[in-house]
């Protein structure tokens, strides 16, 4: 049986809406993305962050889930840790998409079964939302971050572009205009949509 995980970056978060303590902003995303993994039946949950964020990982994590330390928060340490904790596969995905619905992480794993790295873009002003590897992952593969990572990017290094598939993009709330995408029908993002009023 394949084991995977899918990991949340603590990504760097540079801003809050007006009145929001950022770092009660940071916490709430990241906790909305991790309680969604928890509910996760093909995958297994777990957070990366730096030295500088593993309170904040261990605050938001839910009882057992694995914390990985990383030198810096960008993808290749995240999936060497899981590879070295047994997994076949490893997503890693932003903590900044609260509203992330499952079927999008599903989308991103599934190309594994025939590709070696899936990527999922973030939409404007580009990036990536999430990135999965078959482990260990490719020799090829060079390391990014999420907030300057493409597929374009990825392809560069890839024995031929066709390694590298994209999967529908998701959303990050990266500055305030993406405030207007988040879908208040959506489930989930509990802790997001209370910290912007309901």
């Amino acid at each position: 049986m394949t084991r995977r995980v899918v990991v949340v970056m603590l990504v760097p978060v540079p801003w809050s809406p007006p009145g929001v303590d950022l770092r009660a902003w940071r916490a709430a995303m990241a906790e909305d993305v991790v309680d969604l993994l928890a509910k996760l039946a093909t995958a297994e949950a777990a957070i990366a962050a730096t030295a500088d964020d593993l309170a904040l990982a261990e605050e938001i994590a839910w009882p057992g889930t694995r914390i990985y330390q990383v030198p810096t928060p960008t993808v290749l340490p995240v999936l060497a840790a899981a590879a070295k904790d047994g997994f076949d596969e490893a997503a890693v995905i932003a903590g900044d998409a609260p509203d992330v619905p499952g079927m999008t992480l599903g989308k991103l794993l599934r190309p594994l079964d025939g590709k070696a790295v899936a990527v999922a873009p973030a939409g404007p002003p580009g990036g990536l939302f999430g990135v999965a590897a078959r482990l260990p992952a490719p020799d090829w593969l060079a390391d990014h971050d999420l907030d300057s990572a493409s597929a374009a990017l990825l392809r560069r290094t890839a024995p031929s572009p066709g390694e590298v598939t994209s999967t529908p993009q998701w959303r990050r709330l990266r500055g305030p205009a993406d405030l207007a995408g988040l879908d208040i029908a959506l489930e989930g993002w509990d802790n997001t949509r209370t910290l912007l009023g309901g």
